[in-house]
């Protein structure tokens, strides 16, 4: 009977851990913590948008894909202004320029920088090569699709706050 006791207890441990979130990078993964100054040095977490579907949108001003996007992260900023959010993270290292590509797209949304490019914490912990480069995140902090744009995103976010 103990023995009984002891297997069905570690069947389970183990059962309970493989299904355990983990922090990371893949879609089912809980998305890492960033915290970042805005652009008045405000440190804005990316924890503070929880309660909305949110894109953690990677980007430069020097990035041509990275404009080219903007215009679809408008349309559907603007079409779901209470439960879709941006965090927009720039990898410029010179604030003026990345102040002026915001203020030229028009971006109402959170943009964060540290001006460190590549050099940065988030870099480490979303595991970036490239920009443009997204995560589209539930309104617990899930991954739900990465590296998603144009009119697949527009898809994914219609279908998902239309529910």
């Amino acid at each position: 009977m103990k023995k009984t006791l002891l297997v069905l207890g570690f069947l389970c441990c183990v059962i309970t851990a493989s299904k355990a979130q983990v922090v990371g990078v893949d879609v089912g993964d809980i998305a890492p913590e960033i915290d970042l100054p805005d652009t008045k040095g405000e440190l804005v977490a990316l924890s503070s948008l929880r309660g909305s579907l949110v894109l953690v949108d990677f980007w430069a001003s020097w990035c041509a894909p990275c404009i080219k996007e903007q215009p679809t992260l408008l349309k559907l900023h603007n079409a779901y202004p209470d439960t879709f959010s941006i965090y927009g993270v720039s990898m410029d290292t010179k604030k003026p320029l990345w102040t002026a590509a915001i203020a030229k797209g028009k971006l109402p949304w959170t943009n964060v920088s540290d001006l460190k490019y590549w050099q940065s914490p988030a870099v480490a912990d979303y595991m970036l090569q490239s920009v443009p480069l997204n995560f589209l995140i539930d309104k617990n902090g899930i991954i739900l699709a990465k590296n998603i744009h144009g009119k697949a995103l527009e898809d994914k976010v219609n279908a998902l706050l239309a529910q």
